[in-house]
């Protein structure tokens, strides 16, 4: 540990001399074109790009930017995720598997970088293997006690290695994204179910949330992912996964409300993750519980987040779905609350959607078989194409009610009840409330048995 140590302060004279560019060369790539994407969570945004040479070098100036991880990208699964913090930073890697190739010419922050990155690497994996021994070896074994000690061993060491460098340069953007990976020390002393109580507890208790900077790296999108983890169980139904994942956000989000933009950072990413594998519990605990910091409800416009956080309280199950007022094919307006039915399935979908077309003759199949008819069918298209639309309605011969605005997602009915992809269904009862959400074909399915609407 002394060794690399050593190495980096020798290396810091490289850190004084900062220069404004980033320079690489991508082996066996030539004289293509590349570019420069800047990090800030989960996303990234264009915001150069270059064409290297024959030999695949390229340069990119980064004068006025802001410290933080950037990347470089060639492929959809091509690029090299850097660190640039007002130094000159220099690489070479190769086309194919640019990780496990990433050579750092000059840059203290990258290699710092990476040499925590290996370490923690190595004990996690070290770790993984010593749990289960001491879980389940037989404690009075001597090899049960070094087993013991090796684990906790292996947390001081990183955990000191990773205090030496933050002495060293606590300025160093690489050395604060380490100090958020790292985990809190576990006592060996503890079993399974009692680790678990512990990170659940202790997960967040040496994060600096203050620190924004950090939202320009995935840093705290990983964060939130591994603290989910903690509490995912696939052999939990849905019900009780949703239970288990409303206790992590309150903890999250607690955690984060020290800094109103983390706060918001987390929240805007938790909804939309929730939102996109349809846990409308979590949704719907989030936005009663929870609000966008910086809406105000004196502001004319309420920020996109606190607007979709409404829609979520006015779409969930038990409310009175919002009015849905759309043209057919024959441009005569057709309204939700007209539909005089004891139920109303309302279908968000589209004729590019394979999940939709594919689940279209069945429903078909259930809608004309009813004796006698209890159910309506509501189809709103978010299609943008007045032919691909008409053109499937014809081809399957579909009587039901179908509308569209042609405006795909950004349509009102769209807008107002969070679509966002398809298939998207709400089952309705004669007083349009929202009594089922079904998410696919075989939820359909179940929904409409549970409420005898099919045999």
């Amino acid at each position: 540990m002394r060794r690399i140590l050593i190495f980096f302060l020798l290396a810091v004279s490289g850190w004084a001399g900062a220069q404004n560019s980033l320079e690489g060369t991508i082996l066996k790539y030539g004289s293509n074109k590349l570019y420069l994407r800047s990090i800030y969570g989960e996303k990234t945004s264009v915001i150069d790009s270059a064409v290297c040479d024959t030999a695949g070098h390229f340069v990119f100036k980064l004068t006025s930017r802001l410290p933080g991880s950037y990347r470089v990208q060639w492929a959809k699964d091509g690029y090299v995720d850097l660190i640039w913090n007002r130094e000159d930073v220099k690489f070479t890697t190769t086309v194919k598997n640019p990780d496990d190739s990433l050579k750092i010419i000059s840059s203290l922050e990258n290699r710092i970088n990476q040499a925590f990155s290996k370490m923690d690497r190595v004990n996690q994996e070290k770790l993984q293997l010593l749990t289960p021994v001491i879980d389940f070896y037989p404690v009075k074994d001597a090899f049960y006690l070094s087993a013991k000690e090796e684990m906790e061993k292996t947390q001081r060491n990183q955990i000191q290695y990773l205090d030496s460098l933050v002495k060293l340069y606590p300025n160093s953007f690489a050395v604060r994204v380490a100090k958020v990976y790292q985990n809190p020390f576990i006592p060996a002393s503890l079993n399974k179910d009692e680790r678990i109580t512990f990170l659940k507890q202790h997960y967040f208790d040496k994060i600096d949330f203050s620190d924004t900077s950090l939202l320009r790296s995935m840093v705290f999108v990983n964060k939130a992912i591994s603290y989910l983890s903690i509490y995912s169980n696939n052999r939990l139904p849905q019900k009780q996964l949703e239970a288990e994942f409303i206790k992590a956000v309150t903890i999250m989000l607690g955690a984060a409300s020290v800094n109103p933009e983390v706060f918001k950072f987390w929240l805007d990413y938790l909804v939309g993750g929730f939102d996109k594998y349809h846990f409308d519990e979590v949704i719907t605990y989030i936005a009663d519980n929870f609000q966008d910091p910086y809406a105000c409800e004196d502001q004319p416009r309420k920020t996109a987040l606190q607007k979709k956080l409404e829609t979520f309280k006015k779409i969930s199950i038990g409310k009175t779905a919002p009015e849905i007022s759309a043209p057919d094919k024959n441009g005569q307006p057709v309204k939700l609350t007209a539909i005089n039915a004891e139920y109303t399935l309302v279908v968000f979908w589209s004729s590019e959607c394979p999940h939709c077309t594919a689940m279209m003759p069945k429903l078909k199949e259930y809608y004309d078989n009813q004796k006698p008819k209890r159910f309506e069918v509501l189809t709103v298209s978010i299609d943008t194409s007045r032919a691909a639309w008409t053109g499937f309605l014809k081809e399957q011969k579909l009587t039901w009610l179908n509308v569209s605005d042609l405006k795909g997602f950004n349509g009102k009915p769209a807008d107002d009840y969070n679509i966002y992809a398809t298939p998207t269904m709400f089952l309705l009862d004669r007083q349009k409330k929202i009594v089922a959400k079904p998410n696919t074909a075989r939820e359909l399915d179940q929904a409409l048995r549970d409420f005898k609407l099919i045999p």
